[in-house]
């Protein structure tokens, strides 16, 4: 079972902010790729904006001790904070939250302007924190708030751009539009804050850009960029109904606009998401997830190539369905070429990077990703894992704590204490921790680890018969750690296989965990690790 950590950051107290020596080299000149990895004008450039993110890094976050006070904060820098729906009826929620999210897109195209992803903004969705505080959280000299009242064919949007740090106003506008002209309202926005902002209004070949975003759809249809905003909302819930509802209104959009290339990339990215990670999706539900997916990646790319959604989503794709890690990197890296302000490109190319072992090569790019989109639990729990794979337990306890005081309740939390305390020799501590985990399948995994490391050998025999009984085939990555704790190579190599066959996408993750990395010399590691990937081949370890 995959984990689904894909976010590795660096905050004052915990990491390295040095930039890694490879990517100062990158920036001082071309790089000698591995033969699968392309190299790029548009990539080196991608590398050297990370590298402005990096070197800022310490200003952006909360870390364990608090808020971050005092760090300097990038004089061009932004956070768009959810607009709040003024009609006040639930079902509107989607429109107010999709103008944020377009003008998060909007302003992420203007030139040398930090702008903070939609992850972190909408962490201060409904709440009362003052300006001043959320700019300290998200590293910001400036906040962009308003409203929106949609009422029939009609809109309305109140937008004020603030000073982070005592609320001042720097300019505020009022826009009345016919519903259907909406999509010029991201520039008539967008332009007067690069002005205050004194942000360029140019691209990497100087010329003016357009600042609408991808959604606006081929054909001006109102109702298709409805449909979208509206799979985009339920998307953002994160479960296999949000899932299967975001499916209908993409579909939705397509039908309006059969030219409509995000609405083809975003159905094929939650598409994936439904075949792979949620339970009770049937295996018939599933192969017609995939099968949308496929047919819908590929008009994407078909209508715009240039598109780095359609790129994300073939990414995804390959990595989570067809298991070709060399194929997703390739989408990812022109993803990230095309859009290089964009956190979750980052992310995902950060993620296969760590994967396959390159956790120096994907550091920059977490970093970079967290820089705009600091604020998530998942983000030092994932910080969490590489420490614990690199022997950092110290740090990594540090990124769990904090990551509980972010989300107590999230998943996979105490199952990183427990695996920590293991590591350390303290398995009375891990079986504690392990009772504490929230998510039951998690739970079972720990307490099979922690008992047996403490001793238990009844409990563990019983946690790993559930597993066995139970999660066969989706758990089968994890039954391959417990018997690798248990000191059984030929079991483990066995579930190792199955995992493979089962297309467990936690399989992928075998470089990072730290029970399977005691056999990282073995010469039958290293061919699966090839096999599946994660390797080069013939060339031993990363």
């Amino acid at each position: 079972m995959a984990s689904g950590y894909i976010w590795l950051i660096y905050a004052e107290p915990l990491g390295n902010s040095t930039v890694p020596q490879k990517l100062q080299q990158a920036m001082a000149k071309p790089v000698a790729e591995k033969p699968m990895r392309r190299s790029s004008v548009g990539w080196l450039a991608a590398l050297a904006l990370i590298a402005i993110f990096v070197a800022g890094a310490a200003s952006y976050f909360t870390s364990h001790k608090g808020a971050t006070k005092g760090a300097a904060v990038p004089e061009k820098s932004i956070a768009v904070l959810p607009l709040v729906n003024s009609t006040g009826d639930p079902a509107n929620e989607y429109f107010s939250d999709g103008m944020s999210e377009e003008f998060i897109s909007s302003l992420s195209r203007l030139q040398d302007l930090k702008v903070i992803g939609r992850t972190s903004s909408f962490q201060f969705k409904g709440k009362t924190d003052d300006s001043k505080t959320i700019g300290e959280k998200l590293g910001v000299r400036y906040l962009l708030e308003g409203s929106v009242r949609k009422s029939a064919d009609r809109v309305r949007i109140a937008v004020g751009l603030i000073k982070s740090s005592d609320g001042a106003s720097v300019w505020s506008d009022t826009y009345d539009r016919e519903l259907k002209d909406i999509f010029a309202v991201q520039s008539d926005i967008a332009g007067p804050v690069a002005k205050q902002l004194k942000v360029a209004l140019l691209g990497n070949d100087g010329q003016r850009v357009e600042l609408a975003t991808a959604a606006t759809p081929s054909n001006q249809n109102v109702v298709a960029y409805n449909a979208l905003l509206q799979g985009n909302f339920y998307y953002n819930g994160h479960t296999a109904d949000d899932n299967r509802k975001a499916i209908g209104y993409y579909e939705e959009a397509i039908r309006l606009d059969p030219r409509y290339a995000l609405a083809y990339a975003k159905l094929s990215v939650v598409a994936t998401g439904l075949a792979g990670q949620f339970g009770g999706v049937t295996k018939t539900e599933s192969q017609e997830a995939i099968r949308k997916s496929r047919a819908a990646a590929e008009s994407a790319l078909r209508l715009d190539p240039n598109l780095a959604e359609a790129h994300r989503a073939q990414g995804m794709l390959l990595l989570d369905i067809d298991s070709n890690l060399a194929g997703a990197e390739r989408e990812y890296r022109r993803a990230l070429e095309l859009s290089p302000q964009d956190p979750s490109v980052m992310l995902n190319l950060a993620s296969l990077l760590c994967e396959r072992g390159l956790i120096n090569e994907g550091t920059p790019l977490t970093q970079a990703a967290i820089a705009l989109d600091p604020l998530s639990s998942r983000a030092y729990i994932t910080l969490a894992v590489h420490f614990t794979a690199l022997g950092r337990y110290d740090e990594a306890e540090a990124a769990v704590r904090r990551a509980i005081a972010l989300q107590p309740r999230a998943s996979q939390n105490y199952l990183q204490l427990a695996i920590l305390q293991i590591l350390r020799g303290n398995a009375g501590a891990a079986v504690k921790f392990a009772k504490e985990e929230t998510d039951p399948f998690w739970r079972t995994y720990a307490l099979a680890l922690a008992y047996y490391a403490h001793g238990d050998r009844t409990p563990a025999d019983v946690a790993l018969k559930q597993l066995l009984d139970e999660d066969a085939d989706d758990g089968a990555t994890q039954i391959a750690v417990i018997y690798a704790l248990r000191k059984e190579p030929e079991e483990m190599f066995k579930w190792l296989d199955r995992a493979w066959n089962a297309h467990d996408g936690g399989v992928t993750e075998i470089l990072e965990e730290p029970f399977l990395l005691a056999y990282k010399d073995d010469p039958r590691f290293i061919a699966f690790a090839q096999k599946i990937g994660v390797m080069p081949q013939g060339g031993g370890k990363p």
